[in-house]
C-alpha cells in the first residue's frame, strides 16, 4: 500500500484509494448504509430514501427526536480517552498531542480503510468514537441511519473560520451535523523539467504519446471516469447514463495502447523521484511532492494543472461526532480545535491536505512556503469550489455503472 509524510506516509492517497475499494463494495452489495445492509434492511431501508444533495439542490438533513444535541454551557469530559475515527495518517500528530495536554486527555485514534467499514464498526454493539471523519457523500445516509449526533454550534466558534460556503454547506444545510476539514482539486501532477508546453485541454496530458510509458491515471473509479469525461466535455460528474460512462471507459481504454497507462495512487512520490512524468492527482499530491524530491533538486521541476477557468473536479471532507460519542462535549472542543486557523496550518504541513478555511490564500501559503511559486494552482479557493465539479452520492445503480466500467477499463490493462 503506498502512502505520503511525513514518514513515508499520508492520508489523502490511501483515503482515495480506500474510498474506491468502498464503491467496490457499494456495487456489490447495493448498500446505502453498506457492510451490514443486508443484516438490517430498516436501515437500509430509510437510507434508500436519502435525497442525493448537489450544490444547485441542497438538503437540509432530519433531526431526530430520539438523537438531541448536547445542551449548551456543559463542561468538558475529565480524564480517560478521546476515540478518534479516522483514515491512517490523515491527522498531525502533533495537533492530536497539543489538543490532549491541554485538556487533561488521552487521544487515541482508530484507523479505518473504507467508509463501508467505518459504518459497519459505528454500527456495532459496544464500539463507541467521540470524532468521526466521514466524506460528504455519505453524510446523509448516516444521518439517516442515526448514527451521527447534532452539533452544538454554541461549542463551535471557529466555525466562521471556514469558508462561507462550507459554514451552510449544500449537503448539510445549517451544518447541522458536520463542520469541514480538508478541500481539495483534481488535476494533473507533472515534471516541469520535461512538459515543454500545457495544452489547452490539460487532460490531453495523459493522453499524449510523448509520455509512453511514464503516464499515471488515479486508481479511483469517480476520478479517473470523471476525468475522461472532462476531456471530452462532459461536466455531469454524477451522471448515470450508460451511455456517457461508457464513453469514457472506452476512452481510458485507449491509453492502454497509446501511452502504457499504469494506475496508481502515490503521484507526489513517483512525479518527485522522476519515475513518472505526467500523474492525474490530488492537489495534496502536488504540495507532498515537495517532499520527496532527491536531496538537491528543487520545486521548480514540479507542476500542477488545473483548469484555468476553473472547471474541473473538487472536494471537501469533513469531520463529525457519532450518536454514541461517549465524550460528546470534548469531542465538540476538537472539531472546534481542527478549524482553528494555526492548528489546521500547523495539520496542512503535515498532511499535504489544506484546510477549508478562509485563511487560506493562494498567495499566503506561498509567502509561508507551505508551496512555491510554481504550485501555487495546487491551492484551492472558495471560488473554485463554487465553479468546480463534484463527484457526490449516486444511486446503488449509478454506483454500479461506474465500477464495473472502471472494472473492465483495469481488465483491460
Amino acid at each position: 500500500m503506498t502512502f505520503h509524510p511525513r514518514e513515508n506516509r499520508g492520508p489523502h492517497a490511501s483515503r482515495r484509494q480506500f474510498l474506491a475499494l468502498g464503491a467496490l463494495a457499494a456495487a456489490a452489495g447495493s448498500g446505502a448504509l453498506a457492510g451490514c445492509s443486508r443484516r438490517r434492511p430498516a436501515a437500509q431501508a430509510a437510507a434508500d430514501q436519502v435525497v442525493l444533495s448537489r450544490p444547485d439542490k441542497p438538503v437540509t438533513l432530519p433531526l431526530h427526536a430520539d438523537v438531541p444535541a448536547i445542551k449548551d454551557g456543559l463542561a468538558p469530559e475529565k480524564g480517560g480517552t478521546l476515540k478518534i475515527f479516522n483514515y491512517p495518517e490523515y491527522l498531525s500528530p502533533d495537533v492530536i498531542k497539543a489538543f490532549g495536554e491541554a485538556n487533561g486527555v488521552t487521544v487515541e485514534v482508530t484507523t479505518f480503510t473504507t467508509q463501508d467499514e467505518a459504518i459497519a464498526k459505528l454500527r456495532t454493539a459496544g464500539t463507541a468514537f467521540d470524532v468521526y471523519f466521514p466524506t460528504t457523500d455519505i453524510v446523509g445516509k448516516l444521518v439517516a441511519g442515526k448514527l451521527l449526533q447534532p452539533i452544538n454550534h454554541s461549542y463551535l466558534p471557529n466555525l466562521t473560520n471556514a469558508w462561507p460556503e462550507l459554514q451552510d454547506p449544500f449537503y448539510d444545510k445549517g451544518a447541522q451535523y458536520t463542520v469541514p476539514y480538508t478541500a481539495f482539486t483534481t488535476g494533473v501532477l507533472y515534471r516541469a523539467d520535461r512538459v515543454g508546453t500545457i495544452p489547452s485541454n490539460g487532460w490531453d496530458l495523459i493522453w499524449d504519446p510523448a509520455y509512453k510509458g511514464q503516464s499515471y491515471v488515479l486508481d479511483d473509479a469517480r476520478e479517473g471516469l470523471s476525468m475522461a469525461m472532462l476531456r471530452a466535455g462532459k461536466t455531469d460528474l454524477n451522471t448515470e447514463d450508460p451511455a456517457v460512462i461508457k464513453a469514457a471507459g472506452a476512452e481510458l481504454t485507449k491509453l492502454v495502447d497509446a501511452v502504457n497507462i499504469k494506475i496508481a495512487i502515490g503521484g507526489y512520490q513517483v512525479v518527485a523521484e522522476g519515475a513518472a512524468t505526467v500523474h492525474h492527482a490530488w492537489s495534496g499530491d502536488a504540495v507532498s511532492a515537495q517532499s520527496y524530491l532527491p536531496e538537491g533538486v528543487s520545486a521548480e521541476v514540479l507542476g500542477y494543472w488545473f483548469p484555468a477557468d476553473r472547471k474541473g473536479p473538487v472536494g471537501t471532507d469533513t469531520i463529525a461526532i457519532p450518536r454514541a460519542a461517549a465524550k460528546p462535549v470534548l469531542a465538540h472542543m476538537f472539531l472546534n480545535h481542527m478549524i482553528d486557523n494555526d492548528v489546521a496550518l500547523e495539520n496542512f504541513s503535515f498532511t499535504g491536505y489544506q484546510p477549508a478555511l478562509s485563511v487560506v490564500t493562494p498567495e499566503k501559503m506561498v509567502a509561508d512556503e507551505y508551496v512555491t511559486e510554481n504550485l501555487v494552482s495546487s491551492i484551492i479557493t472558495p471560488a473554485h469550489y463554487r465553479d468546480g465539479f463534484q463527484e457526490l452520492q449516486l444511486s446503488a445503480t449509478g454506483d454500479r455503472l461506474w465500477v464495473d466500467e472502471w472494472a473492465k477499463f483495469k481488465a483491460g490493462r
